[in-house]
């Protein structure tokens, strides 16, 4: 797994999973809150996934410029990034407009059927 991470896992599970993971989230929450189109949490979780690769480098002498370990770390951003918004956006829509839409799931939101 060191070959495909450029590192190893407790190290991926700290600095992406935890450490950036938390930034990721947050970014989804940001972009949610502010009514930006989910297609914006990509170049932001890309820029994510570079500070990943850098802090993975410079604290526990991983690959910096390994590509594998760069799209898993993204991917996994990305991920998380689009969960945020998804949730908060769903949050947002039954909260803010509860006479229109009712919760389906945790991920979804549908208009009220008229009785």
């Amino acid at each position: 797994m060191v070959d495909l991470l450029g590192t190893t896992w407790p190290v991926f599970i700290g600095i992406t999973c935890l450490l950036l993971g938390f930034a990721s989230f947050m970014t989804g929450q940001g972009m949610a809150n502010t009514w930006r189109p989910m297609w914006q949490v990509v170049p932001y979780s890309l820029l994510l996934g570079g500070a990943d690769r850098f802090l993975t480098w410079g604290l526990f002498q991983g690959e910096l410029l390994l590509l594998s370990g760069y799209l898993i770390d993204t991917l996994v951003l990305i991920g998380i990034s689009a969960l945020a918004y998804r949730l908060t956006l769903t949050r947002k829509m039954v909260a803010q407009y509860p006479w229109v839409y009712e919760r389906t799931s945790l991920l979804t939101w549908r208009e009220k059927t008229q009785a």
